[in-house]
């Protein structure tokens, strides 16, 4: 299990992006032409939520992306 953190980490990462994504589709949605004050409101609650998972995702994915680097030069130099 060691050895697989780096790809756990960017799978789990993708995962929660394609999550956000969905739950933007689902919730946000396409914002209405001429919405009312309510609508707009619950519109940028829901995208500012869709926002917050999807760049969560791509910390995640980075990072372990960045660790399997980290780790495929600390190897080659050992």
């Amino acid at each position: 299990m060691r050895r697989f953190w780096p790809h756990l980490l960017i799978g789990i990462g993708l995962l929660v992006m394609f999550g956000g994504f969905l739950y933007d589709i689902m919730f946000a949605g396409i914002p209405y032409q001429d919405p009312t004050p309510e609508l707009s409101a619950r519109y940028a609650h829901h995208s500012h939520i869709a926002s917050v998972i999807c760049w969560t995702g791509v910390v995640v994915t980075l990072s372990g992306g960045l660790g399997g680097i980290l780790r495929a030069v600390v190897r080659r130099f050992q």
